[in-house]
Formats: structure tokens, sequence, C-alpha cells
């Protein structure tokens, strides 16, 4: 496996994951992807990591950095997906690698993200990548 995981930055960096994000966000349409992104990024400080393999993007991640106040800073996934047809090809544990190495070079001192209790294959993914549940995490629609 040749692969390059590299920051989504330009338009058409951001626009070229849409196809693999869109499979775990479908209700994002395309022509607002790329301006969703770019918003994020400016107000949020959202990073896009893009992993490639033999030119054709395979799997990305959305991550932001954050403070609390129970473990100072950390990174936390947003995002993470795995383009279906090339699962279990040791890309989603790669860009796992390569956000905690992120973490690391900004001072974090955990990775967090969280996952939906139906998505029962991703949580053995996390298990295996060294995560564990340590809390609930509630919910409330305001509108």
């Amino acid at each position: 496996m040749t692969i390059d995981i590299a920051f989504a930055e330009t338009d058409e960096q951001i626009a070229a994951t849409f196809e693999v994000m869109r499979q775990l966000r479908p209700q994002i349409a395309q022509d607002q992807y790329v301006p969703m992104i770019r918003s994020l990024m400016a107000s949020e400080g959202l990073g896009l990591l893009a992993l490639r393999d033999g030119g054709a993007v395979r799997a990305v991640a959305t991550y932001r950095v954050m403070r609390m106040l129970y473990c100072e800073k950390l990174i936390y996934v947003d995002d993470l997906v795995v383009d279906e047809r090339v699962r279990s090809r040791g890309y989603g544990a790669a860009l796992i690698a390569r956000l905690k190495e992120q973490g690391r070079a900004l001072g974090c001192s955990e990775i967090q993200l969280i996952s939906r209790v139906t998505r029962e294959q991703a949580h053995r993914f996390y298990f295996r990548e060294g995560f564990g549940i340590e809390c609930f995490h509630f919910r409330s629609r305001l509108c």
C-alpha cells in the first residue's frame, strides 16, 4: 500500500473528498460541501485530511482542536470515513495514526470522537485502535 495523507486545503482538494464523505454524511449536498467545509475551517478551525492511494481519495477525516477544563487540549475527530469499497485495507488505521500524530504535534493530551450506537463495525475498529468508552454523550434537539 503506497498511501499519501495530506491536508485538503484548496477548493479542488476539498471537493475531491466529497464522494467518500457523503458515505457518512449523505445529507450534505454536493454544491454546499466546499462552502460548508470552508466555513467550518474559518470559524471552527476545522482540519480536513485526505488519504489517497493511487491518486484516488480512499478515506477522509475532519478534526478540530479544543480546550476543555477536564483534560486541557484535545484533538476531536468530527468525521472519519473510509470508502466502503476499500475497507479493511488499513486506511482507517493510517488516518487514526496521522490524527494522533497531529494531536501530539499540537500539544494535545488526548484524541476523542463520538460514534452512533448503531455503528458496531466502527466500534470494533475504534477498540482495535486503542479507544475506549468513557462516558455517555447526551443530546437534545433544540428545534
